[in-house]
């Protein structure tokens, strides 16, 4: 009922948003990042990127794996540094929780930073109103970025321990 309700809400009055997490696994000395995409746009801006109009992202055919689609995309579209350094991010999967999709990305060997910078221009060639909220747990409380078109990256810094 409760899906039914948001599927109609979303249908009336549509909302551009994709939201990030990036946590801080001590153990693994990682950043484990989930984006959560809504499937329409995605599949909409991926269309558009490679000038296929009717692509169907979940079968795309020709060779192409909706995976590789998804990844390539996220990956030009999704980037992090650390101390003012880019970081190599993994793409390990995803998996369809509709009407969204989950994308999961890696950074391993992070044992320490002061600052980290996130650019996330996910869909906003598509949407001018498209916002990609970013939170960051790291020592501490989480923090929050809202990344929008007209400032696409920013900045969190956080105190030595």
């Amino acid at each position: 009922m409760i899906s039914l309700l948001y599927s109609i809400l979303l249908f009336l009055h549509p909302i551009h948003l994709s939201v990030s997490e990036i946590n801080y696994s001590e153990k693994d000395k990682a950043l484990q990042i989930t984006s959560r995409i809504f499937l329409d746009d995605l599949e909409l801006s991926i269309r558009n990127q490679r000038k296929q109009p009717d692509l169907d992202l979940l079968e795309p055919g020709a060779g192409l794996t909706t995976e590789q689609l998804i990844s390539n995309y996220v990956l030009k579209n999704f980037a992090v540094k650390l101390d003012g350094k880019l970081q190599k991010l993994n793409f390990l999967g995803f998996e369809r929780e509709d009407p969204a999709v989950i994308c999961y990305i890696e950074i391993e060997n992070v044992k320490k930073f002061k600052t980290i910078e996130v650019k996330n221009e996910v869909i906003m060639e598509t949407h001018d109103d498209q916002s990609n909220l970013i939170h960051v747990t790291y020592k501490g409380p989480v923090k929050s970025l809202r990344l929008m078109r007209d400032k696409s990256s920013d900045v969190l810094t956080f105190e030595s321990k």
